[in-house]
């Protein structure tokens, strides 16, 4: 039985074409596997259309009300005063590019394996759609020397004291961010004792996004939510996330400095029986400057039980499940896996 991330991942192995990216400086113009066919979304919803996630400062007296407003409306919000020094996260970044910019034949000694949850490769999600994405990432869970050590046989040590320090970092914070969400909702400490301790799931990845020939239609990321309670993101001063907001369409998070941006997952969407968003994100590419960004995702065991959180007398709108178990339904169905738990008759979720 799975009892880590890494494990939980394993019971579900990808074929081998869906893990080894695109070199992509041997490209001058985009290769049909990558091109994406136009849609209505990408001709009307790339403005911000006056609408923005909401900008929240961890010290602000009202942080907890602003943060309990932003998982309801948007799914999403970007940080401030959050407590992870800037010459760190820079760092991280930095490793990011000297990673990345390593010729494909060295990226690929460090290729994540079939059943493997670790390593170089491409999106996760990438089986659930006709084209590729125009996106490269490095997947890692605790130290990423074994991985690393396959690209820098002798140099790999800064690279990995940098990651774990940011690990380090990046839990404390969640625990923070998962203690407010919990007091709004609500949670008792009983139900949140995993909380705080060694007993959680983590995550980091790395994603480059190259500057791409024909942005307009390629995919940086396809539109996706989140397994995990929620995600910790840091991205380069270089626009290309976008959060889906009902009524609006795709917003584009334009990069503030000295932020991180938190995006509710569906785990959270299910705990709060729905009160919270799963904000649906993607990213988009451009022809000007390489983007970077590394999130960090965050949740509890594998073998804890996602139960709804019923008030007032309201109804369950899902079956209580472990995350194990949704991880295998996701695994199966991405955009469809809350549909397939839903207690409602008209699966509305």
């Amino acid at each position: 039985m799975a009892t880590t991330l890494s494990e939980a991942y394993r019971d579900h192995p990808l074929h081998l074409h869906h893990i080894i990216p695109l070199d992509f400086s041997s490209f001058r113009t985009l290769p049909d596997s990558h091109a994406w066919p136009q849609s209505k979304d990408d001709n009307d919803h790339l403005t911000s259309n006056g609408s923005c996630i909401p900008i929240i400062d961890l010290n602000d007296p009202n942080a907890m009300e602003q943060i309990g407003l932003a998982c309801e409306k948007w799914g999403a919000f970007q940080l401030k005063n959050h407590g992870v020094p800037l010459n760190l996260i820079e760092e991280v970044e930095e490793e990011a590019k000297k990673l990345f910019s390593l010729p494909s034949k060295e990226k690929i000694k460090a290729l994540r394996s079939a059943g493997g949850a670790t390593g170089y490769g491409r999106a996760r999600i990438s089986p659930f759609f006709p084209k590729y994405m125009w996106h490269e990432g490095f997947t890692i869970m605790g130290s990423p020397s074994n991985d690393v050590k396959k690209i820098w046989p002798n140099d790999y040590e800064y690279f990995c004291d940098i990651m774990e320090d940011y690990q380090k970092q990046m839990k404390t914070l969640a625990e923070k961010i998962t203690n407010i969400i919990f007091n709004i909702l609500g949670i008792s400490k009983e139900q949140n004792k995993w909380v705080g301790s060694n007993n959680h799931c983590e995550a980091l990845q790395l994603n480059f996004y190259p500057c791409c020939p024909d942005p307009k239609k390629a995919m940086g990321l396809a539109p996706h939510t989140d397994t995990s309670l929620f995600t910790i993101l840091h991205q380069s001063q270089t626009s290309g996330l976008q959060i889906f907001k009902e009524g609006v369409g795709y917003v584009t998070v334009d990069p503030h400095p000295n932020t991180l941006v938190v995006n509710t997952g569906d785990i959270l969407h299910i705990l709060s029986n729905s009160r919270f968003r799963c904000s649906l994100h993607r990213a988009v590419v451009n022809d000007v400057k390489d983007r970077y960004s590394v999130a960090y995702f965050y949740g509890p065991p594998v073998d804890y039980l996602v139960s709804p959180l019923v008030v007032d007398g309201s109804l369950p709108r899902f079956r209580s499940l472990s995350v194990k178990d949704y991880i295998g339904i996701k695994a199966k169905n991405l955009g469809g896996a809350l549909s397939l738990i839903s207690t409602l008759l008209d699966h509305d979720d």
